[in-house]
């Protein structure tokens, strides 16, 4: 399972749609490794004058390798993380996750991290399993 969903929760999910805080702190706590690479991303891309900035670090356990991928694979997660930290994810392989300026999408190197040029570049024999 990817979240741990609180009953109550659960239960305005079935009644209709729910609150984007209530879920995005559903996130928080059921995938802390992901919200806090995540966080950090975006830490970073707010500290420089970049467009992007991004996470190089492999995960330290299977399991955080694992919330990670959860995070990002979901379209209802990735999303409810880029509106909560206003920015654009992208992400390579196990871990590398990258936070961009919403205005960067369209730049140059947004195009570049999400080309499969890019994504064969980002390739390496100890990622090739994850």
């Amino acid at each position: 399972m990817s979240l741990t969903v609180p009953p109550a929760l659960l239960d305005a999910a079935e009644r209709g749609p729910v609150d984007d805080a209530d879920f995005v702190a559903c996130v928080r706590a059921s995938l802390p490794y992901a919200w806090e690479t995540v966080s950090r991303v975006v830490a970073d891309l707010d500290a420089g004058g970049a467009e992007r900035a991004d996470n190089l670090v492999p995960p330290p356990t299977e399991a955080d390798r694992g919330q990670l991928l959860r995070a990002l694979a979901s379209d209802a997660i990735r999303a409810g993380l880029e509106r909560h930290f206003k920015v654009k994810l992208a992400f390579q392989n196990c871990h590398r996750v990258a936070a961009f300026r919403p205005a960067a999408v369209d730049s140059a190197a947004y195009r570049e991290f999400v080309s499969p040029r890019g994504q064969l570049l980002n390739q390496s024999p100890e990622l090739r399993n994850c």
